[in-house]
């Protein structure tokens, strides 16, 4: 059959590089790009025949840049590669931005390289496989098999000029035409080139691999070599025991401790918890969000290269004295607990909470826990933090979250090619899973409740939030600046035993006050620390929750 396709296209007349070369700027620009023009069509305040022609001179722009790169980069030496690897790049790259709305940036690379199996897997989808047949295959093999015809270097440099300088005056003419628009989107919207493929892909990989790619061999920056416990466990009548629950793509508007209309969470909402309603992350990616939020750095000021190689909130609490463990759910915890001890989940508890696919259900988590906390020596008093990292609301393939008798709400979306269902039956499937981590999370809770060994406390972060179709957007990374609410709007919940509220009212008092104030991610490093007792000269008092209350404590 590829041979029979073969021969009607070397039947086809030939073309010379120049045409061919625009072909393929024709295809780039135009067919794989409808995702960036429906959304310039959103931003542009005109209606009708204006907003038609600015429309089209935008595709005319984009087509030309386009035109222009391709006279300059391919010959016909190596026209046919260099092709060949744009119609993948651009085709793969436009499926996201047209289908789920999905900017290409440099932290979309990161979480590509980040990513683990079960992830890939989750975004393969019958959708998925035929765009790539009718949208990267098909082209391949039309461009791969069109001809090109030989030229003298001089007419061909000719001919290429000429494109070139055609191409670069029909820019001009329309950002001249059009330069108020095209100045006001594009400086009120610079993350549109976001979605522009295949430049996007191309152009944020570079970005990756310059700035973002993890530097090897750079040397352990201490961080907060003062730290110390300002209670002397040996003297005191119980030790602390902090669980952390770092979650993964829950947003704040879903809970219905957040005043969401569905009741998402039947169990937390009759617990004595804290609920802070009022609470932004610091990226919208885990590969940004988590490594941040562990870092002491607010958002403003984050370097993600030195987050990479400086020790954070798990060293400073090891060092003050604490046992420090991280239990996993998820892909990993993206370097914040490699110098701390990662809890491996025993073979026993996998088969009970463990699907085909090695994926498992959050109530692992919990067990997990349990088990960890039972095989603590009777006569061991060490205070203890514990990071449990679920996989929570990942998508797209939100009916795998939850199990069955956690799914109240219908229809569903049991599909991972989410863009094909109703708004209702996708919305109804992720809610199912805010309702599942409802119930892992107070699991969590009563396990502590019944400890009397520790004085223990809870809390719940999400690390960033999630796009179900909102403003046509599908699930999380957005560029920051444009991102909706919906993926930086997440949960927060606190809880803490009576034995802890006996000890220390005042933290809780003053955690009490801050319930509907605007709070961050900012937050967790200095904020944590305090609650821990731990004392050093890093903890940032701005963003120290307990340090608004310094004068009750």
């Amino acid at each position: 059959m590829l041979s029979s396709i073969q021969q009607v296209f070397r039947r086809a007349p030939k073309l010379t590089l120049g045409w061919y070369n625009l072909s393929v700027s024709l295809w780039l620009a135009l067919a794989l790009n409808i995702g960036f023009y429906r959304k310039l069509h959103e931003l542009t305040p005109y209606q009708g025949i204006k907003s038609w022609l600015f429309l089209a001179a935008s595709a005319a722009v984009v087509t030309a840049m386009y035109n222009v790169l391709l006279q300059l980069m391919q010959w016909r030496w190596n026209a046919k590669i260099v092709t060949l690897l744009l119609l993948f790049a651009g085709g793969l790259s436009a499926y996201f931005v047209n289908s789920l709305g999905v900017s290409i940036t440099v932290d979309q690379v990161q979480n590509a390289m980040q990513t683990d199996s079960q992830e890939v897997r989750d975004l393969f989808s019958v959708r998925l496989v035929l765009w790539a047949a009718v949208m990267v295959l098909l082209p391949m093999l039309f461009f791969g098999c069109l001809g090109i015809q030989p030229e003298k270097v001089s007419a061909s440099l000719m001919k290429k000029g000429l494109h070139v300088l055609g191409s670069t005056v029909l820019i001009g003419l329309m950002l001249f035409v059009f330069y108020v628009d095209f100045a006001a989107v594009c400086r009120e919207h610079r993350d549109l080139k976001g979605m522009i493929s295949p430049q996007n892909t191309i152009a944020s990989a570079v970005s990756y691999f310059h700035k973002k790619a993890p530097k090897e061999n750079l040397p352990l920056l201490k961080y907060g070599e003062d730290a110390h416990q300002l209670v002397d466990v040996s003297k005191a009548s119980k030790p602390k025991l902090m669980v952390l629950v770092v979650g993964e793509t829950a947003r704040a508007e879903s809970f219905f401790l957040n005043g969401y209309a569905k009741n998402t969470n039947p169990e937390l909402s009759k617990l004595d918890t804290l609920n802070f309603s009022q609470v932004s992350s610091c990226g919208t990616a885990t590969a940004v969000s988590v490594p941040c939020m562990f870092s002491g750095m607010p958002r403003k000021d984050y370097d993600e290269q030195l987050a990479g190689h400086r020790e954070g909130l798990l060293d400073i609490v090891q060092r003050a004295g604490y046992k420090v463990v991280w239990i996993d759910n998820n892909s990993g915890c993206k370097g914040v607990c490699s110098r701390i001890e990662q809890v491996k989940i025993s073979q026993e508890l996998k088969d009970k909470w463990c699907r085909l696919g090695g994926e498992c259900y959050d109530g692992i988590l919990n067990d997990a826990l349990n088990q960890y906390i039972a095989n603590i020596p009777a006569d061991d008093y060490t205070p203890r933090f514990i990071v449990l990292h679920q996989m929570g609301s990942h998508g797209p393939a939100y009916y795998a979250r939850s199990a069955a008798p956690f799914q109240k709400f219908k229809p569903t979306c049991d599909t991972n090619a989410i863009q094909g269902c109703t708004q209702q039956a996708l919305i109804n499937t992720y809610d199912n899973s805010i309702v599942y981590t409802d119930h892992v999370l107070s699991a969590v809770i009563k396990t502590l409740q019944g400890n009397s060994k520790y004085k223990t406390g809870f809390w719940y972060l999400s690390d960033h939030g999630e796009s179900t179709g909102e403003y046509g957007m599908y699930l999380h990374g957005a560029p920051y600046g444009m991102a909706p609410s919906q993926q930086t709007h997440v949960p927060m919940i606190m809880w803490f035993s009576a034995d802890w509220k006996a000890a220390q009212p005042e933290q809780i008092t003053c955690l009490e006050q801050q319930k509907s104030q605007e709070l961050s991610q900012d937050n967790l490093f200095p904020s944590m620390l305090s609650l821990l007792d731990i004392q050093t000269q890093v903890i940032d008092p701005e963003n120290d929750m307990l340090n608004k209350c310094k004068g009750q404590i």
